[in-house]
């Protein structure tokens, strides 16, 4: 029998989950009629295809344009990669360098019968999923021998754009207290159709996500991690136009956490709809493969509407990528979805509204790493009343269970935050987490009480929201501009000609090997 602090109304809180469901379902069914160039390049990544040419230009971005432009991606790069190894005899690597040199056409070779093709791709992916089951059993090693600190995980942020100075500051951090670095991402790389290439030393408002800078950072994290004795983990973002890509990176380079929302992108990036829903579905089977906790991004939505107003939208939007993320076999446990601490200050018991909502959620996704975000759009240059906000947002993390507490910095508001300034977060976080620690088990919500009353008139209007989106359809809802006051058509946005229809001969065989797991 489930019981709730805020007297919630679970045969309501089922009903949601089931109308989320149904959107989530009408979603699927479109997702699993195309495939994407960002998809494809995920193949050629996990097949083995790495490396650049003599301009720069990502050798998986070289095999699958080279379909395209022929017109013959609907048929997928693994039926052709693997009609061109029983062909040649090459390797996936070969090939690919044999492709950027302009030595080979793949789509000119003799064709063999696809159960062939499919067997000679097969080896290259079973490497694959090896390579990333020794990595999960690597960090679970880790996690039995060295542990991690309790939750809710302190995670800060490290953005310097350059990869060594940023391991620097992650290694303070990791000394300092915290539990997860998220490197952030440099300004605007969402919006590149290709992944970088190698360590990167310039970067703006944060630094580039590659491979090779995930495998310094990761390197850094576990030294630092065997020395404090408590493993460390790491974030980054597979968001964006390579959102599979990135996640197929930071499976084979044993990351931890990864910012993968299924509607971000279109909302804050303006990246088209069918592109980030269809990119959305391989980015976390792969992810929850790998045994990646992910971030969504709704605490967004109050950045750019009313956090009183819109609380509902965030709830809507965390029922509908949990049903999103179980349909790519991604497990509870690895939900970090999104809710966010970002009422105006000087609003009369906003505390207690606030409280209301992050309890709610808890009691809603009982076993989901929550993900709470501190307050940003009203942080002052005035860092004491900052700090206090944090504290107060801390304070909510602790009474409510969160999984993961981004930490706010007191300097927010007027720089990029110093290792210094990261001391003062983790300090008053630890402090207010020691000292409050079963809070949660102790206060009770008075019946008919401000945070009750709170909970049940958002819980309300979600229901609301979701049935109006069952009949719409997302993609109506998203033209319409539900979420967070941003509307984005369904044929707009940037991405677009990089989703295709899958063809007669399309195959995909991770999708099922990685849901079916080891």
């Amino acid at each position: 029998m489930r019981s709730s602090k805020l007297g919630l109304n679970f045969d309501q809180v089922d009903d949601a989950k089931r109308i989320a469901r149904n959107i989530a379902g009408q979603v699927q069914q479109f997702v699993d009629a195309y495939t994407t160039v960002t998809v494809e390049r995920t193949l050629c990544r996990l097949i083995g295809i790495d490396g650049v040419d003599e301009n720069e230009v990502p050798l998986p971005n070289r095999v699958v344009d080279s379909l395209l432009d022929k017109g013959v991606l609907s048929q997928g790069v693994l039926y052709f990669v693997g009609n061109a190894i029983l062909e040649t005899g090459d390797e996936p690597q070969g090939i690919a360098e044999k492709i950027a040199s302009g030595k080979m056409d793949i789509t000119t070779l003799p064709l063999h019968p696809l159960a062939d093709i499919q067997n000679a791709v097969e080896p290259y992916i079973e490497r694959c999923l090896t390579r990333i089951k020794g990595n999960v059993a690597k960090r679970n090693e880790y996690l039995n021998t060295l542990g991690e600190g309790p939750k809710p995980y302190l995670y800060i942020i490290v953005a310097t754009g350059n990869i060594y100075e940023d391991v620097v500051q992650a290694q303070a951090g990791a000394r300092q207290g915290a539990d997860i670095i998220a490197v952030i991402r440099t300004t605007g790389q969402s919006l590149l159709d290709y992944v970088p290439y190698g360590a990167t030393t310039e970067g703006f408002g944060g630094t580039f996500a590659t491979q090779e800078n995930f495998r310094i950072m990761r390197k850094a994290l576990d030294e630092v991690g065997e020395e404090v004795g408590r493993y460390i983990r790491l974030c980054n973002y597979c968001s964006g136009l390579c959102m599979p890509e990135i996640a197929a990176m930071g499976a084979l380079e044993r990351l931890d956490v990864m910012l993968n929302d299924a509607l971000y992108g279109i909302l804050f990036r303006d990246i088209n709809p069918q592109r980030t829903l269809i990119d959305q579905y391989f980015s976390r089977i792969i992810n929850g493969y790998a045994g990646v906790i992910i971030n969504t991004g709704e605490d967004n939505y109050l950045t750019t509407a009313d956090a009183v107003e819109a609380a509902h939208t965030v709830l809507a939007s965390d029922l509908i990528n949990e049903q999103l993320a179980l349909m790519a076999a991604l497990p509870e446990e690895q939900m970090g979805l999104g809710h966010a601490f970002e009422m105006d200050p000087m609003l009369e018991n906003g505390f207690l509204l606030e409280l209301a909502q992050a309890q709610m959620t808890r009691e809603i996704f009982p076993k989901a790493t929550l993900k709470y975000m501190p307050p940003t759009k009203f942080m002052t240059g005035n860092i004491f009343r900052g700090h206090i906000q944090d504290a107060l947002f801390n304070m909510i993390g602790i009474w409510t269970h969160q999984g993961i507490q981004l930490l706010g910095m007191p300097t927010e508001a007027i720089h990029t935050p110093f290792m210094s300034d990261r001391y003062l977060s983790i300090e008053n976080a630890r402090y207010i987490f020691n000292d409050m620690r079963s809070i949660g088990e102790e206060m009770e919500f008075r019946e008919g009480g401000i945070c009750r009353e709170r909970a049940k008139t958002v819980l309300n209007n979600t229901i609301d929201l979701l049935k109006q989106i069952e009949k719409e359809g997302m993609f109506t809802a998203l033209e319409k501009g539900i979420f967070g006051d941003v509307k984005r058509p369904m044929n707009g946005g940037k991405g677009l000609a990089g989703v295709v229809t899958k063809g007669d001969n399309y195959f995909n065989p991770f999708i099922q090997m990685m849901k079916e797991r080891w």
